[in-house]
């Protein structure tokens, strides 16, 4: 690329193929500008991506996605996938293996249809009950304002501890992937607003089909370059240099190009090492590199063909397993089931081997298909930093930089909003890549 061509024609360089990386790219594509992607892997996706094991499509992580993942929505839309093909829309339902059961009568408008289901919640006592409704009122009331964060056990020290234990922490590992204990209230009420007070259909679960590189990465690339944009895989940038009005990019070797404006989508953690030779960034590099992770743990068992759920997703208990997927009613999969396991805790000390089996006996209590088979094969896949930790009153970078061409895209990143802020999601992902190709498009 000519260095004149970047002085006169704008072209964005986007360091990261993950879903905020691709988001930006696909924004950027859809509005004209010219865009690279960089990425230091040899496929798309980051940590929302399929991989190959035993002559099956994985993924990386099992996601649940929610009908008010809007963002996320749009950007299928964007790049041709059909949500109603690419993901199975199922009206809330939470089954924890026969202790607690809830789900929302469809004939009720939000919010009234989630008030319905807590009062008619199977495995709570009538006090239980009304203590949730009571809650998602006044949180309702106050439009899930708080006027300062919290940790979220601190926010629910007057909720009944069985409640607790059955619907809000479960809600908070699968939304924030971080422990109760030290999770953001004010984040955690914002994915609750989003999903329950305002359409009904916000709150449904959309739980992928496909594995997430064919969902998301693949058609994302598709569209990027059909729009003039370019992927550049196996290349890692090393830092990024100002160059009279140009960004200038470097790997390991060389000069890589000269761009208009950079858009960094990688992890936090790789943010010091591609900044460190540009002015002004020390308070923001020390803002990422504070910031601290929690894992996601995958269990893959192969059971024979004919073994099913009672549904496509349920939930555990008190145990070791939290989410369960059968991925036989989600992608053909036939007797393969998925357990994710977020947040830390002790299955982070136990070999594979062991976290497995402890797994598969779970299965064996909650499920009558699963007693009397065993898994033919297993895989454990441990995301030790999946997500960074969303403590309650932490501080996270913004999408702007000391720089005015360089910008910051991630789940990690904030809005500037404390009511707008998501967790380490894919839609917190995707809608950053919106909001910074959005502000690009603006100083344009």
């Amino acid at each position: 690329m000519a260095d004149m061509d970047a002085l006169l024609i704008p072209h964005v360089a986007i360091i990261g193929g993950g879903c905020a990386g691709l988001s930006a790219a696909a924004a950027l594509a859809r509005a004209g500008v010219r865009t690279t992607v960089f990425d230091s892997s040899h496929q798309l996706g980051g940590r929302a991506r399929g991989i190959h094991w035993q002559g099956l499509t994985l993924d990386n992580g099992q996601h649940i996605l929610l009908g008010a993942y809007a963002r996320t929505l749009e950007l299928l839309h964007l790049c041709g996938v059909a949500p109603d093909h690419g993901l199975m829309r199922l009206p809330l339902k939470l089954d924890m293996a026969n202790e607690f059961s809830l789900s929302c009568p469809q004939y009720l408008p939000a919010p009234l249809h989630i008030l319905a289901g807590l009062l008619q919640a199977r495995g709570l006592s009538i006090s239980e009950r009304l203590a949730a409704v009571h809650f998602m009122a006044s949180l309702k009331l106050r439009n899930f304002h708080l006027p300062a964060d919290m940790p979220l056990q601190q926010l629910l020290e007057k909720q009944p501890a069985r409640l607790t234990q059955m619907l809000w922490e479960p809600l908070c590992l699968a939304a924030v992937n971080t422990p109760i204990s030290e999770a953001s209230a004010q984040v955690f009420l914002n994915v609750l607003r989003d999903s329950f007070a305002r359409k009904k259909s916000d709150s449904d679960l959309l739980l992928p089909r496909a594995d997430l590189s064919t969902l998301i990465a693949e058609p994302a690339a598709r569209f990027i370059a059909q729009h003039g944009g370019y992927i550049k895989l196996n290349s890692a940038i090393t830092s990024i240099q100002a160059h009279d009005d140009t960004l200038q990019l470097q790997d390991r070797y060389a000069t890589v190009g000269r761009f208009s404006h950079v858009v960094v989508a990688t992890s936090p953690f790789r943010v010091a090492e591609l900044l460190h030779d540009l002015p002004n960034m020390h308070a923001l590099i020390d803002t990422c590199t504070a910031l601290e992770y929690q894992p996601i743990y995958t269990i893959y068992l192969q059971y024979p063909a004919n073994t099913r759920l009672p549904d496509a997703m349920c939930g555990l208990a008190n145990q070791l397993g939290q989410w369960v997927f059968d991925r036989g009613q989600l992608y053909g999969q036939e007797g393969l089931i998925a357990v994710v396991i977020s947040a830390e805790g002790s299955h982070q000390n136990m070999p594979q081997e062991t976290l497995a089996t402890a797994v598969h006996h779970e299965l064996q209590s909650a499920f009558p298909s699963i007693r009397q088979v065993a898994p033919l094969w297993h895989k454990v896949i441990a995301e030790k930093r999946a997500t960074f930790a969303c403590r309650a009153n932490m501080k996270r970078p913004l999408h702007a930089t000391p720089h005015q061409r360089l910008w910051l895209a991630g789940d990690y990143v904030s809005t500037g909003d404390s009511l707008q802020d998501y967790p380490a999601t894919i839609e917190g992902a995707i809608r950053s890549g919106f909001q910074v190709a959005e502000n690009i498009l603006k100083s344009l």
